[in-house]
C-alpha cells in the first residue's frame, strides 16, 4: 500500500478548504435571499478571508427582489463593477451601495427607529411577518429571550434563544438596548446591530414589550413608538385563550398584564389598530417612508 505523499495531503487539505469556503459563501447568499441577513451585514465583513472573495454582483443578486437587470441598473448607477470583490470595496462605495438599495426599495434616509409594542396576543408577530415578506428593505431587530421556542419558531429568525446566564451577561455588560421580564421570561434587544444599521441609513423596527419601549424612549427621543392595539378587548381575549401554547395560569397572567398595557396606549406616538394585518403593516411602513 502506497503511503500518501506530503504533496497529496496538502492537495487534499486544499480541496477540503476550498469546498468549505464555497459552502460558506453559498450559505451566506441563501441567507441574504431569505432575508435572514441584510446588505450591511455582509458589507461589514469585507475583511473576512472567505467572504471577501464574493463578487458584488453576486451579493446584490442574492438580495430579495434583485434579478440580473435590476442588479445591473443598481451597480451601474453606483459606478461599481459587478465583478469587483467585497474585499476591494471602499467605504464610500459601500455607503453609496446601501443608499442605492434603500432608494430602489422606496426607503430613504434619514433612517428611523420604529418601536412596535402592544399587549400579548395583539398580533405583533403576524404584522412583522407581513412586513418581512412585503418590505424586505426594513431590518427587524431579533431579540434575545430565555423562553423556550414555540412551535414553528426558528432560532436567529424569530428570537435568539439563550439561557439566563448568557442573558444576564449581556444585560450587565451593557450590550442590550433594552430588556424586560415578561411572564417569567427575560427579553432584550442587542444594541450594536440596531445602532450599526441606523448609522448606515437603514430603517429599523424593534418589536418589544412595554417595559422595553419605555427604556428606548428614555434613551432615544427620536424613536417612534407605535402601539399595536386590538379591535376590541373581546378579540384580544379570544386570541390569548385560543393560542393553546401556555398553561392556564400563564394565560391569566397575560390577561392581567394586557389590561395594564392597554392603559399605557397614551404613552405612544402612534396607535395602529390591528383589524387587518396588511393594513396595520402598511400604516407602519408609512411612518418610515413618510
Amino acid at each position: 500500500m502506497t503511503t500518501p505523499s506530503l504533496d497529496d495531503e496538502a492537495r487534499l487539505r486544499g480541496r477540503e478548504q476550498a469546498l468549505a469556503a464555497r459552502q460558506r459563501r453559498a450559505q451566506v447568499k441563501a441567507e441574504l435571499k431569505a432575508g435572514a441577513l441584510n446588505l450591511p451585514d455582509i458589507l461589514a465583513l469585507r475583511d473576512d478571508p472567505v467572504l471577501s472573495r464574493l463578487r458584488i454582483g453576486e451579493i446584490v443578486r442574492s438580495l430579495p427582489g434583485f434579478g440580473p437587470a435590476r442588479t445591473h441598473r443598481l451597480l451601474t448607477g453606483c459606478d461599481i463593477d459587478p465583478s469587483r470583490r467585497l474585499g476591494q470595496l471602499g467605504e464610500h462605495q459601500r455607503q453609496r451601495l446601501i443608499s442605492a438599495v434603500l432608494s430602489m426599495r422606496g426607503l430613504s434616509a434619514p433612517a428611523r427607529l420604529i418601536v412596535l409594542s402592544g399587549p400579548s396576543g395583539v398580533g405583533k408577530s403576524s404584522v412583522v411577518g407581513y412586513l418581512r415578506e412585503h418590505h424586505p428593505g426594513v431590518w427587524f431587530s431579533v431579540s434575545v429571550t430565555t423562553r423556550s421556542p414555540r412551535p414553528g419558531e426558528i432560532d436567529g429568525v424569530d428570537y435568539h434563544f439563550i439561557d439566563q446566564v448568557e442573558f444576564d451577561r449581556l444585560r450587565d455588560s451593557g450590550e442590550l438596548l433594552e430588556w424586560a421580564v415578561f411572564a417569567g421570561n427575560s427579553y432584550g434587544t442587542p444594541a450594536e446591530p440596531v445602532r450599526r444599521r441606523l448609522a448606515h441609513g437603514e430603517p429599523v423596527i424593534c418589536e418589544i414589550e412595554l417595559q422595553g419601549a419605555r427604556q428606548v424612549r428614555a434613551r432615544d427621543r427620536q424613536a417612534v413608538l407605535v402601539f399595536l392595539a386590538p379591535p376590541s378587548w373581546d378579540v384580544l381575549v379570544q386570541r390569548l385563550t385560543g393560542r393553546g401554547t401556555e398553561e392556564p395560569e400563564v394565560v391569566a397572567s397575560r390577561l392581567v398584564t394586557a389590561q395594564r398595557e392597554l392603559a399605557a396606549e397614551s404613552e405612544f406616538d402612534v396607535v395602529v389598530v390591528n383589524d387587518s394585518v396588511a393594513q396595520a403593516a402598511e400604516e407602519i411602513v408609512g411612518l418610515i417612508t413618510g
